[in-house]
Parts: C-alpha cells; structure tokens; sequence
C-alpha cells in the first residue's frame, strides 16, 4: 500500500511524505503507482524548479520514498502558491485513495 502523510501546522501545510508500493498491479504496470508519482513529481518540480524555492526533498529508492518539506519563511505570494499547490496534491491523492481504497492511504498530521 502506497501511504501519504501531508504534515501542517495549524493551517498550514508544511509538506508530505509518500512511501510503499500500491500493490495495485506488478512494477511498471502500476496505474496508482503511476498516478501518485506523476502528481508528487509535479508538485516538487513546481516548487522547486518553477518556483525556485529550494524546499527539502529526500527520495530514497529502496524505501519507495519520497519527502517534501516547504521553507519556514516564503513570502506571501509563494507562501500563497504552495499552499494552493500541496492542498491540490492533498485531494487528489484523497480521489485516488477513494477510488482504490486498498492501495493508497492518505494522512494529514
């Protein structure tokens, strides 16, 4: 089962950690997999790359990790912009988790 656990303070979310295999299908064939992927990546690279915000990402292979933590301080306009972004990450993975039950869990703490 693939777990994703958004963390916040008070309102804010502050970033999200995804780990573990859907299950859903073999390796390379995996549709839920695929999805929570392609929607994590974009998220990071917006971020990271379009935003140039250089938040914390760790990816570790061998756990089927990855970990995204926002900067404390990012001004109102990106502050604004990612929070848009990870409450977008937030329910899609929550469609996905009512949709395949079985295969993906999503937390917030």
């Amino acid at each position: 089962m693939t777990t994703v656990v958004f963390h916040s303070e008070g309102s804010r979310l502050t970033g999200f950690e995804v780990s573990g295999h859907s299950g859903y299908a073999p390796e390379g064939e995996d549709i839920v997999c695929a999805a929570v992927t392609s929607a994590v990546r974009m998220t990071e690279c917006a971020v990271n790359d379009v935003l140039g915000l250089e938040a914390a990402v760790k990816v570790r292979p061998r756990d089927a990790s990855l970990s995204l933590k926002l900067p404390a301080s990012l001004g109102q306009t990106n502050e604004s912009t990612c929070q848009t972004l990870l409450a977008a990450l937030m329910l899609h993975l929550v469609n996905l988790a009512e949709e395949y039950p079985e295969h993906i869990s999503v937390l917030e703490v």
